[in-house]
């Protein structure tokens, strides 16, 4: 069986969907031809909830918005467990995709949330109007993880460090790796880095290390964007990150805000998603 239909037959007989946050399945406020579909994948630690004000100003500008939460993280942390990988969280989207009866969707992937979309990307691509990385990971088919084996098999010394540390043995926390600044100046916005640091959550670590298919093209062929955080001022996105999307086929966008800028400037991020080219 194809991986496309393996993942359509498992959708079948799954029932319920996945976590919405906010706004997530509340009926837009006006309705037409301009009108645009998003759904958005929060990244590593974070929850629907970090798209919560930019789904409400999209709902303003009269568009319809999802913000999922993955297994395993914000409001779905009960549902952890050693099982939970990146084809956890492709499927999480997919059956969102389903249930809502979405078409023509603009999926938003955050950070490592890249590899998610990619994933979905590859199963659904005919619902997709367009795939945006937002300081997203661009995998692809030679680096089709974050975290790849070394050539003996084996993970790579700095994986195997972190390991050590984590929650229950499979469980990645923020706060052992990274400063609050890898996300926003907690000077400049207090109290987005005080929500942030309220509500990253814990994060299943085999969605780093899972291999996305590019079975049917993954994000090839399919329109895209890249959002560039051009204002994040410490450790800004590497090329290890975006490297990709330099190249035939992508729109490439500087944006000058943080990696939290969907938390410090929804409406502009709003309006910014909004004005993506519709082809």
């Amino acid at each position: 069986m194809t991986t496309r239909r393996r993942w359509l037959a498992d959708l079948a007989a799954t029932s319920g969907v996945v976590g919405l946050a906010g706004c997530a399945g509340a009926t837009p406020a006006t309705s037409g031809a301009e009108a645009r579909t998003f759904l958005f994948i929060p990244g590593t630690w974070h929850g629907g909830w970090a798209w919560t004000p930019v789904c409400e100003a999209l709902r303003a500008l009269g568009h319809r918005a999802f913000a999922a939460t993955p297994t395993g993280v914000g409001e779905r942390s009960h549902l952890a467990d050693p099982g939970v990988n990146l084809e956890t969280h492709i499927r999480d989207i997919l059956q969102i995709i389903e249930y809502e009866e979405l078409n023509d969707v603009v999926l938003v992937a955050h950070s490592f949330a890249g590899m998610t979309l990619t994933g979905v990307a590859d199963v659904l691509r005919e619902r997709l109007a367009r795939l945006v990385f937002y300081d997203a990971f661009v995998p692809t088919r030679d680096r089709p993880a974050w975290v790849m084996r070394e050539a003996d098999g084996s993970w790579p010394a700095w994986w195997r460090k972190r390991q050590a540390n984590f929650v229950d043995g499979y469980q990645m926390r923020f706060f052992e790796e990274y400063p609050i600044e890898m996300l926003v100046d907690p000077q400049r916005y207090p109290a987005v880095a005080a929500l942030l640091r309220r509500r990253l959550s814990l994060h299943p670590a085999a969605a780093w290390t899972t291999p996305v298919s590019f079975a049917n093209g993954g994000w090839e062929g399919l329109p895209r964007s890249y959002v560039h955080c051009t204002g994040q001022a410490y450790r800004r996105s590497s090329e290890a990150m975006w490297a990709p999307a330099r190249g035939d086929g992508w729109h490439w966008v500087d944006y000058d805000v943080s990696r939290a800028g969907m938390l410090t400037h929804p409406q502009r991020t709003a309006a910014l998603l909004a004005g993506l080219p519709r082809a």
